[in-house]
């Protein structure tokens, strides 16, 4: 699980100054004359050699297919990436091209070309519905997807078969029911991550969404998330962490995952991990994929990885660009060494012969980002430690949930 890190008030103030300059890149200015595009890109690909090898073969190729024009590829470290980036915009030293997360798209939304003022129509066509939607502000696409993941229910047969149990939850009521069994036998039902570090889209949103809620209301202005389906997904929550259900320690840290109870067979299921994460430590025949937890809706969090075009870019190229690194054929090394999918329903399969990575893809379609609004990492920082005080006795999931939204409202205004 990757921390939420992101340094928001420093990426806050720059850029509210790069929306004073109102512009990206320093060179262009979006002119037709300009032949160069450059990209700022993350170590996706976590071998260095293999991440510069896949960008390099692919700029050759695209140079090849277009005479006459460069692209530079830079990659930057993941920390502190929303400074870099901001204060470079800011400056006017941004990049043409970049790769984007769903939140950030939000983030930088003033500082884009929408991907629906220049995708080309065949590449709209060829992308899944969850994964465009997962770019969209008001229906209109600003980005390229270029890789997605999804989160299914993981659940660890070694500890099934130690208490005899055959069936594997589906349902909230199921894996509640189940819990007592496991506890007396010396086993957690779940593993949660409380930690207010941890982002809420792979802890609580999840559950938020099965229990139909959300976190923002559907015009953006006002928090939701304490509906009573908020309420409602917190209280169930609560009752893993007052029953001992789910490790309590959990909670306040995040621990490697080879300290955790995880990680020794000790935790029937997870939301919060992926095939690959646990593998080590189950064995490749000890996962069972299930879809994601339902307590009304079947909903996990999946990411979708972009390219974002910036303002002062030559839009022709740099579609041209974007629209050739999105090909499948040309992303699927960008995929595969971490695990992704395509987010194209066009692409040929990535892990034939791999039942887990198979079993992970059908739930793509049913997979939610986390919402794309300006204030959402704001609204993390003021309601995971609402949370976890409810989670720890110190408020009642009802009023933390109100706290949180109270604080929430300011934060959207302010973005607004």
């Amino acid at each position: 699980m990757r921390p939420r890190t992101t340094a928001v008030l420093a990426l806050a103030t720059a850029l509210a100054a790069t929306a004073v300059a109102g512009c990206g890149s320093a060179t262009g200015s979006g002119s037709s004359s300009k032949k160069t595009v450059s990209t700022w890109v993350y170590p996706v690909i976590n071998d260095p050699k293999a991440n510069e090898a896949y960008w390099d073969g692919l700029v050759k190729g695209f140079e090849k297919a277009n005479p006459g024009v460069t692209v530079k590829v830079s990659t930057y470290p993941w920390a502190n990436r929303d400074t870099a980036l901001a204060t470079a915009l800011a400056a006017g030293k941004g990049p043409d091209v970049a790769y984007l997360i769903p939140d950030q798209l939000s983030a930088y939304q003033r500082n884009l070309i929408p991907a629906s003022e220049w995708m080309t129509a065949a590449d709209k066509a060829a992308y899944r519905p969850s994964a465009l939607k997962a770019v969209s502000v008001d229906g209109k696409a600003l980005a390229a997807p270029v890789l997605m993941s999804s989160y299914p229910l993981l659940c660890d047969r070694k500890v099934f078969d130690a208490i005899g149990e055959t069936a594997y939850p589906s349902t909230w009521d199921q894996l509640s029911a189940l819990a007592p069994k496991l506890k007396s036998k010396g086993y957690y039902a779940i593993s949660y991550s409380g930690d207010t570090t941890a982002t809420l889209n792979m802890t609580f949103y999840p559950l938020l969404w099965q229990a139909g809620g959300d976190v923002f209301s559907s015009d953006g202005t006002k928090a939701a998330f304490n509906s009573d389906a908020g309420v409602k997904a917190l209280t169930w929550l609560k009752s893993f962490v007052d029953n001992g259900w789910t490790p309590k320690d959990l909670i306040t840290t995040t621990p490697q995952i080879e300290q955790t109870d995880l990680a020794k067979n000790k935790v029937a299921c997870t939301w919060q991990n992926t095939a690959a994460e646990v593998q080590p430590f189950w064995g490749k025949d000890g996962i069972v994929v299930n879809p994601p937890l339902s307590s009304g809706t079947s909903v996990a969090y999946g990411t979708v990885g972009t390219l974002a075009m910036f303002k002062g870019a030559n839009q022709d190229l740099a579609a041209k660009w974007i629209s050739y690194a999105a090909q499948p054929e040309n992303s699927a090394g960008l995929q595969q060494p971490g695990g992704y999918f395509s987010p194209r329903t066009d692409a040929a399969a990535l892990y034939p012969g791999d039942p887990l990575q198979q079993a992970t893809e059908k739930v793509l379609d049913t997979t939610d980002v986390g919402p794309l609004n300006k204030a959402a990492r704001d609204v993390m920082g003021v309601l995971a430690p609402q949370i976890q005080a409810a989670l720890l006795g110190k408020s009642t999931p009802k009023k933390a949930l109100d706290d949180a939204a109270s604080a929430a409202d300011q934060l959207i205004a302010r973005k607004r």
